[in-house]
Parts: structure tokens; sequence; C-alpha cells
């Protein structure tokens, strides 16, 4: 008996619940025929956890799609512009620091300009514009430009409850979903491969075509129901824990950093993400390595004054994902589906990339929904594994001393895929070649930022045509230096900018 999918409950609130009804009912919007009914249910217990988020630039289009302003995403959520992530003390722990710009190297896919910069380290600020923007502060557009628009790529710096709220509200106000404050008391699965049921605590059982799981990591439907296995990756990336703090300015018009800040500790690091009405301020850290006190006492030390008054929260997590995805007629999205440290703004990034291909993939017909699932998990297992690779990369080059990071240099804990590549980029950089999935997270030019920043140098001398371009790279790396010039010119200060032009927009 064929079954029309046109019923789907979403269990769990927050950032990875609310945004993911929001890509499915914004795709679905004017699909009349389908009759597709969107429900998510959280509870009224579960708190968010609420500190600053940065995301990935994909987070402009997702936003556009699903109908939402830039401008009000931006006054609702205590919004900043995220151009990319600067890397402090990663390399040697003595001030030295590289950037990951969100915008390709100048040239990109047509010349690798690290064969010809003075430094390799300086790859970044010979490349690439960006790299001095952010650090004269600088927002991405100026004032002429339209919302989405700018002349340098970016994400975003959001607070997570209020992005949380702000989606609930668009997703009931204006697509259609509709939501239910209540308890799950108990998940149904007759044969422990599909969900028959949840039942609520006040409204009862419930059924439909497609469960989405978004309860976070206790993965109430995939995880606890369906039994589908954890897989940890503690091997590879030793962080566990996390403190955050919610710092206050000491004045309305403290300058804004324009991208994250990741400040390398004896074991591990600290994000500073900068949003208009507060700083976001944690250590992420490995329990091996670090005992809570003495993580505190690190966070505290990088604050200094700031810190006075303030409490910092524990977070605890395992790093890892689940085996699959999506079993039967449940998905898993969000912490359900898996979690790292949040290097990288990945977690985000995965809801929406997830939540994207349940919209545009949802079956017509129920018996078609383990071809689909099939498809997803093999997406996501690529992905899951770039997204560990990448990270890692960020640790396993550096030259710093403690036990933490030379743990982080041995070969036994590098991932086999991550073992490939170096051994292509002892004598080149990563180029596109080498990123040829449609699946792929992080480009070629991500790879290079960090490999470079991170004082990795290849031996081009065994790739003699890569020094046959030395006029072609001197000629993109002076105009790389024009357009330096040109926009430290014509860009506004990143508070300034969003204050004129918040105050302007309707």
């Amino acid at each position: 008996m064929s079954k029309t999918v046109k019923n789907i409950i979403i269990i769990g609130g927050g950032t990875a619940g609310w945004l993911t009804a929001a890509i499915i009912a914004a795709h679905h919007k004017d699909a009349k025929k389908t009759e597709l009914k969107i429900t998510l249910v959280e509870s009224s217990d579960i708190p968010t956890i609420g500190v600053g988020e940065g995301t990935w630039p994909t987070m402009k289009n997702t936003f556009h799609k699903i109908g939402l302003k830039e401008s009000d995403v931006f006054k609702k959520c205590h919004a900043a512009f995220k151009q990319g992530a600067k890397f402090v003390e990663w390399v040697h722990g003595n001030g030295d620091f590289y950037y990951h710009p969100f915008t390709v190297p100048l040239g990109y896919g047509h010349i690798d300009l690290a064969p010809y910069v003075s430094n390799i380290e300086n790859f970044a600020r010979e490349s690439n514009f960006q790299y001095d923007i952010c650090e004269a502060g600088l927002a991405p557009r100026n004032l002429a430009e339209s919302e989405y628009q700018g002349q340098c790529n970016y994400g975003y710096h959001l607070d997570a409850g209020a992005l949380a709220e702000l989606l609930k509200r668009h997703c009931i106000d204006k697509l259609n979903v509709e939501h239910i404050v209540d308890t799950l008391d108990e998940c149904i699965s007759e044969n422990g491969e599909r969900i028959d049921a949840v039942v609520l605590n006040k409204q009862g059982k419930l059924t439909a075509n497609l469960f989405v799981d978004c309860s976070g990591s206790r993965s109430l439907l995939l995880g606890q129901t369906l039994n589908v296995p954890f897989k940890k990756v503690d091997h590879v990336l030793f962080n566990n824990r996390a403190l955050a703090m919610q710092v206050p300015y000491e004045s309305e018009d403290m300058p804004l950093a324009s991208h994250t800040i990741a400040t390398a500790q004896n074991a591990g690091w600290i994000w500073d993400i900068g949003l208009t009405s507060r700083r976001g301020v944690g250590h992420v850290y490995a329990s091996d390595f670090l005992t809570d006190e003495e993580a505190e006492q690190n966070l505290r030390n990088y604050l200094g004054e700031a810190a006075n008054g303030l409490v910092a929260r524990k977070i605890s997590f395992e790093p890892g994902h689940r085996e699959q995805w999506w079993k039967g007629n449940c998905v898993a999205i969000g912490m359900a589906a898996g979690f790292v440290e949040p290097l990288e703004a990945t977690a985000i990034m995965l809801v929406e990339l997830s939540a994207r291909y349940v919209a545009e993939n949802l079956p017509a017909d129920e018996s078609l929904m383990p071809l689909v699932a099939k498809r997803f998990n093999k997406q996501m297992a690529y992905r899951w594994q770039r997204i560990v690779d990448f990270l890692k990369f960020h640790y396993m080059l550096t030259k710093r001393t403690e036990p933490y990071w030379q743990a982080h240099c041995d070969p036994t804990t590098f991932p086999d895929s991550l073992k490939e590549d170096l051994s292509l980029w002892q004598y080149r950089g990563p180029t596109t070649n080498d990123f040829t999935s449609a699946m792929e997270l992080f480009p070629a030019a991500s790879y290079q930022y960090v490999l470079y920043g991170m004082e990795f140098k290849p031996d081009f001398s065994r790739q003699g045509y890569l020094h046959n371009q030395q006029q072609k790279a001197e000629q993109v790396i002076n105009r790389n230096e024009q357009l330096t010039q040109q926009m430290l010119q014509s860009l506004p200060p990143h508070r300034d900018y969003i204050e004129k032009w918040l105050a302007t927009s309707t």
C-alpha cells in the first residue's frame, strides 16, 4: 500500500530543530498539492546553551531562502559579521597567528601563490585582502551594498538562544509549522527498524511518515529507540569539555572583531566571538590533559578583569557521531547526529546541509524512504570523515611542546585519508583536484590557509612547473595589495557599519 509522505514530526527545538523546520517548510511552502504538515515538539524544561555561535558562509543563502531579512537577524540575534578565523599561538605558542579567511585566495584555481610569497606564513596576507580587513576591524561591505551581498565572503556571529527564538517565530508565523510544547514520554518502535509513534505527556500518541530527531546528544529517537551505535572519534580529536562565559563589553562603542579568535592554550583553545551586545568566550579542552579547575583558570587568565563576577558554564560532550544518520523513517540532525569541538563552525553547517537534503529529497512515497536514507548516509559518512580530517589538520603540524599538542602530532592518531593528503602535500600544496567530491565541506583554499599558516612549506623544488609562473604570481600578489589598500580606505569599521545600517533599515 503506497503512502504519501505528508506528515513530518520534529522532536526538539533549539537551533537544530527550528532551522530544520524552517528549511523544510520554506522549500515546500508553495507546493500546494503536497499538503505537507510539519510539527515541532519541544519540551519547556530543556534550556538552550545560548552561547555565541559562529556560522559558515552557507548561512547567508539559508537565511535568504527561508525568507528572513538579514537586518532582522542582526537586530534580534545581536549578530555580527564573521569573515573567518584567527588562530593565535597554534604554531609556536609565542604570539604567532594566522588567518583562515572566508574569501578564497586571488587567482584561486589558476595559480597557487605559495611558492612565490615572501614567507610561507604570509600566504593569507599576500593572497587575500581579507586578512588586513579583519586586522583593521572592518565590515565586509559598505552601506551602498545590499543585504546578503558584500565585497568579502562572510558568515555570522549569533546568539544561539536568540536565533532559535527568531526561527521559531518565523516558522510559526510565516511557514505554517505547528508548534507543540510537551514532554516526550515514550517512543514506540515495534520492530526496532522504524518509529511507529511518539507518546507525549499531554497530547498523547502522535504518528508521522518521517520523524526528525533533534533531541540533542541524548538522541532519543535514533540512538535510544532505534539503537544506532555511536562512533567515537576521541582517538583523533581529544577535546571533550568546554567552559563558556558571556562577557559584557566595557563600553557600548567597543571595537567589534569581524572574525572568530581561537587562542591556543596548554591543552585546548579559547574561542572569542564578538556579538554586538557582548562577547561569547569559552575554553575547549581535553579532560585527559587538563582538569576543570585548570581550564577555568586558563579562561580567567585570558579574560583578566573582564571575568570578575562571571560564572563559567561547563559543557561535557563525547566527540563522535552516529554510525548512520537515517534509519527507517527517522533522521537525526544536530547533536542527535553527532558533535565534535566547535572549531570551524561545523555544527550549524551540518544542520543546514542535512535539513536541505531532507527538504530537496523528501520521498514522494514511503516506499522510497530506504533509497533516500541510503544516499543520505553515504553523504554524511563522507562529510563527517572530512570534518574530522580538517579539524585534526589544525593540530597535527604544531611545534608546541606541551603533552596535549605533541599527542596530536602522533601519526597513529592521523586518519588514513589525511595521511594520504599529507603525502601529496609534501611536494605541492592542496589543489582543487584533491577535492573533487560534490559533498566537500571545505575547499582546497581552506586547507591552504591552515597548511601554510602552520608554517608547513612543501618542497616545491621537486615540482618544476610550479616555478614557471613568477611573472603571473607577482601580478596577482600586486593586484591583491592594490585591492587591500582600496578596501582599507572604503570599508567602514565593523560596529559603525552595523549601527548605521540597522538605523536605516525597516
